[in-house]
């Protein structure tokens, strides 16, 4: 069984939430990333989203760029990214990786090659936010023949188009809860309650809400709602703020854990 599959499943008979945490990979280094996913591990995180460092992240705000040009003075890929998850398997952490990227860096890899590569890392996921449900069937494919899950995002504004997107899903269905890029908000679309009815009445695999969760408070909300609950810049920022610690050795484990307990507090 597909590992996100294996997670949701196991929730579901707990009756709990799955926490899911976005960062980007290779910020502030590679090692040090292994290491925090370690932490996020042990602070009760479910699955992680392994954000792959992008010039042009047109879906990201402005945490997750900042985050993205380090790790891209950094020299980090493509390649360095998917190879992560699997030194990260190595190590001993046992979480689903999803992979986030953009589609560009994908079809300069080769698409052959990249679910080939993918698959030997123990990648089980994959969300590609430019990438339109009217143009992805050869990703789509290559994805289901691989086992890897192609995960859709539908937003609020999809309308007519959320029973298209969610009836091919695979894994689960990435509800965006606000419009724009990603960044910490204290607001959410107006309608996302209906929006979320919607999809769950239409979406034949768990559904999960991301985009601008930032605190415990906002996880509680949704997460009667949901399945799982995505927190991207909250924690992307919690890294930045703990660059300094992070980056000397004798302060890394002080900033590995900050992050633990900031990830700790938003487990539900």
């Amino acid at each position: 069984m597909n590992r996100i599959d294996a997670a949701f499943e196991r929730l579901r008979a707990e009756g709990r939430t799955a926490l899911i945490p976005f960062l980007t990979v290779g910020d502030p280094d590679l090692n040090t990333t292994i290491e925090i996913i370690r932490k996020m591990e042990e602070a009760g995180a479910d699955i992680i989203e392994l954000g792959v460092p992008y010039s042009d992240p047109l879906a990201d705000g402005p945490v997750i760029q900042r985050a993205s040009g380090r790790a891209l003075e950094n020299k980090v890929t493509l390649m360095n990214c998917i190879q992560l998850a699997e030194d990260a398997r190595n190590s001993g952490i046992e979480l689903p990786f999803i992979l986030f990227t953009y589609y560009n860096p994908v079809f300069q890899f080769g698409l052959e090659k990249f679910f080939e590569t993918v698959k030997s890392k123990g990648i089980s996921g994959l969300l590609i936010p430019d990438l339109p449900i009217e143009e992805d069937a050869e990703v789509r494919r290559m994805a289901e023949e691989a086992d890897i899950h192609l995960i859709p995002l539908v937003a609020p504004t999809s309308n007519e188009r959320i029973a298209r997107i969610v009836s091919s899903a695979r894994g689960f269905v990435y509800c965006v809860s606000s419009l724009g890029v990603t960044g910490v908000r204290s607001d959410f679309h107006s309608g996302i309650e209906e929006f979320l009815k919607t999809v769950r009445q239409l979406s034949p695999v768990p559904m999960a809400i991301g985009f601008g969760i930032s605190s415990r408070e906002q996880v509680e909300r949704f997460a009667g709602q949901c399945d799982g609950v995505i927190v991207g810049s909250a924690i992307v920022r919690e890294i930045e703020n703990n660059l300094p610690l992070l980056q000397q050795e004798n302060t890394r484990a002080q900033g590995l854990e900050q992050i633990y307990s900031f990830v700790k507090q938003l487990k539900v």
